[in-house]
């Protein structure tokens, strides 16, 4: 697994210089799920792909920018499946974007995830690494050489509130608890990113992050595989919950197609026993 956590770290530094340098426009392909591909998106999966291709305990890859799996060594042991630049359309605007990692022992799906990784490519460039043994570990890299900051633990209650999805097609329920927080004094900090917007939370304490099923995407936009189920299994190592809404854990997850959807929501225990209330789930 070292091995596996060595090269996400090769990677982020690759990945990062590229953002700095290389063209921010779009190519001249789409990505399994019909979106449009920017060169950087494109170049980002390489490097991904590339760098794994020597490490010979990993047996697949699994892309949100590829149709299917990417068998690499028949011997290994490891499922990758990442997200090679979440928030992409942010790069041109300076914002911050990041790359999601799940590690899954087996078939992929949530029961089989043993590790996930993200990496936050911003002012510095920030790795939280997660594992069944422990609290989320906070590194930041400094001369492509990551220090570790320490773990990291959500409390019991948040202050920070980040919803997702076009607000024209939210639910009134949806509607109704997103405006309660606010009405109890959460602030806004949504960018459009979920990696930013996640990783924001876990260093302030707590608070949610919520992407509904709305009438015009009834299953949610964000992919199980590459970003809901790694950043559930996050959130729970530090303490937080995350479920979709009918109130499964997201860890429970069972993908039927790599690029299978749900609706998600992330946070402290407060928040996600006040979205249960709100949606009428029942414990």
């Amino acid at each position: 697994m070292q091995t596996i956590f060595q090269t996400i770290k090769d990677i982020a530094i690759k990945i990062d210089h590229a953002i700095k340098t290389e063209d921010l426009g779009y190519s001249d392909s789409s990505n399994a799920s019909g979106e449009d591909q920017l060169k950087l998106d494109v170049k980002s999966d390489y490097i991904i792909e590339e760098a794994f291709k020597g490490v010979d305990i990993v047996k697949a890859l699994i892309s949100e920018e590829k149709e299917g799996v990417l068998e690499l060594h028949e011997e290994g042991i490891y499922t990758i499946c990442y997200d090679p630049l979440d928030g992409s359309s942010l790069a041109d605007v300076n914002l911050s974007v990041g790359s999601i990692f799940g590690i899954y022992e087996g078939e992929p799906r949530g029961e089989n995830l043993v590790a996930s990784a993200y990496v936050v490519y911003g002012p510095r460039i920030e790795l939280m690494l997660a594992t069944k043994e422990e609290k989320p570990l906070h590194y930041r890299a400094n001369e492509g050489l990551f220090n570790l900051i320490g773990e990291v633990s959500l409390n019991e209650k948040g202050k920070l509130n980040a919803p997702g999805g076009t607000q024209q097609y939210w639910s009134d329920y949806h509607k109704r608890f997103v405006e309660s927080l606010f009405a109890e004094g959460y602030r806004l900090r949504y960018s459009g990113g979920m990696v930013p917007d996640l990783h924001q939370i876990l260093l302030k304490g707590g608070g949610i992050f919520s992407y509904p099923g709305t009438t015009d995407v009834p299953k949610g936009k964000l992919r199980q595989l590459f970003e809901v189920i790694p950043f559930a299994f996050m959130y729970e190592q530090a303490g937080g919950q995350a479920i979709n809404d009918k109130g499964m854990r997201l860890m429970e997850l069972i993908p039927a197609h790599p690029h299978d959807t749900s609706p998600c929501f992330f946070g402290s225990d407060y928040e996600i026993e006040a979205l249960k209330e709100a949606y009428g789930i029942k414990a």
